[in-house]
């Protein structure tokens, strides 16, 4: 593309916008005056553009109401609302999430009975892990398998699990990490494959994120979740940055089990409820009729009393009888506040379809790409590996993409790299400060990445061109040394 004119991609832009809907109206969008930009008062009503959906989707239309409503159910029946909403349309509290796991399973592609949604995300890790996580005690299967390079939370996760399970010596002889080969930036399925294989008599769990949320990677799920069922290791995927984002057919793919968060892609709100998914191979119950016995017959697992009989919950009886399904696993009941903001938003997935989204997204993505690579500060991925060069012998303004091209391998973000790596003007630091102060927000991870994450629900095609416009201009006002 780089021999269009500037005219010439908004024109293709706005040949794709026609073709693409665009839902931008169902969201509301901070405007450059909301922000605080410094921008001129004639242009303070203009819209930001927003690419951080991958950190924190934007508020649904509609979610104000939906938490009115629930406000006004307080107000007026207080604890009564749990069995009795005021509203004719409203569900009562006592079954409030249960109007949720349908709209999921087209986004995971799950059974309804295999999805939750509850807690928060880590917590909800750290739930699973209690009952997935079995390493043996007096033998060497009992590392757990993940990529170096973890979001933090998981990686306090995983350490902990095995300082709970009091193995001996070192907590971190226990984590197995595998990085990406030197001078690459993402994981090669084959590596990751290979690395199973060798030492799948020492792995009791393997916890991959779907998505890599700092290089926008996404992993195989399928083939890395069949390899490890082929030596008999549970495999469990952290999908906080797939849900809402890519197509996943959890179910079909023998996935053991998940978490997702729903405030990123889901657009339900900052720190909203999270979820889970788990194999009903797993979460199958066999009841034990004799109410004088303990029902042993399930899967251990951190345990309260929302995934407990709801027919029998009020009983208080000291008996647990889970749910069957995924429910099974909740321990209190959820925010009311929180579920009928997650409703709000995926009943517009449902409105619209995710696989048009998905189609969308992909054809974003790679636009936006192709006019990156096509920047004259562009290094490819390519150079680091042919010529062997370091990453700190860059000493000019440039980046790089870390993220893979194939775009099955990706969702919507792109995760950028700046050079030079320790410049006394921090480089990626000066072009998200120009682009912040034009109106386009995206997500910084220090000190060198930015992460752009253009939407299908409320990103168009007009916007790419936009902000690779003004991110070219960037480097144009980076303050010299």
């Amino acid at each position: 593309m780089a021999s269009l004119s500037l005219s010439q991609l908004l024109d293709k832009a706005a040949r794709w916008d026609q073709s693409y809907p665009i839902h931008k109206h169902l969201f509301h969008v901070p405007t450059l005056g909301s922000l605080g930009c410094p921008v001129a008062a004639s242009e303070a009503s203009s819209d930001c553009i927003y690419f951080c959906g991958n950190s924190l989707g934007l508020m649904p239309r509609k979610t104000r109401d939906a938490i009115n409503n629930e406000l006004d159910a307080w107000s007026l029946r207080a604890v009564d609302a749990h069995f009795n909403h005021p509203r004719s349309d409203g569900v009562n509290w006592m079954d409030i999430d249960l109007t949720l796991p349908d709209l999921l399973t087209s986004l995971l592609g799950t059974t309804a009975n295999e999805t939750a949604v509850m807690n928060t995300l880590t917590s909800n890790l750290n739930a699973l892990l209690c009952a997935f996580y079995k390493p043996e005690t007096n033998g060497k299967k009992n590392k757990i398998l993940f990529e170096k390079g973890a979001f933090p939370s998981d990686y306090y996760a995983f350490l902990n699990q095995v300082r709970l399970h009091n193995l001996p010596g070192n907590p971190e002889d226990y984590l197995l990490q595998i990085a990406p080969k030197k001078n690459e930036f993402h994981l090669n399925t084959s590596d990751i494959v290979d690395l199973i294989t060798q030492k799948h008599d020492e792995i009791a769990l393997i916890c991959f994120p779907g998505i890599q949320y700092y290089t926008g990677q996404f992993f195989d799920i399928q083939n890395i979740t069949k390899v490890a069922h082929d030596y008999d290791i549970k495999i469990g995927w952290d999908l906080a940055h797939c849900v809402g984002n890519v197509s996943l057919d959890l179910h079909q793919w023998d996935v053991d089990f998940a978490c997702f968060c729903s405030y990123k892609y889901l657009n339900s709100g900052p720190g909203s409820i999270a979820g889970i998914y788990v194999n009903e191979k797993y979460s199958k119950v066999n009841q034990n009729n004799d109410k004088n016995q303990p029902n042993t017959d399930y899967l251990p697992r951190l345990a309260g009393w929302w995934g407990n009989d709801a027919s029998k919950r009020f009983q208080m009886i000291e008996k647990f009888e889970p749910i069957s399904g995924a429910l099974g696993f909740r321990q209190s009941n959820p925010s009311v506040i929180d579920v009928v903001s997650l409703k709000t938003s995926l009943e517009i997935f449902n409105q619209i379809g995710f696989h048009n989204l998905v189609e969308k997204s992909k054809l974003q993505s790679s636009f936006l790409l192709n006019l990156l690579r096509d920047s004259q500060h562009y290094i490819d991925p390519s150079f680091f590996k042919s010529s062997k060069a370091h990453l700190d012998e860059i000493d000019y303004p440039s980046f790089t993409i870390l993220t893979p091209f194939d775009p099955d391998q990706r969702g919507c973000q792109l995760s950028l790299l700046f050079f030079p790596l320790n410049s006394k003007n921090n480089i990626m630091k000066s072009v998200f400060n120009y682009l912040w102060n034009h109106g386009i927000i995206c997500d910084e991870r220090r000190p060198n990445v930015i992460r752009f994450a253009p939407t299908p629900l409320y990103n168009t095609f007009t916007e790419i061109v936009q902000v690779v416009e003004k991110f070219n201009q960037a480097f144009d006002h980076i303050p010299k040394n």
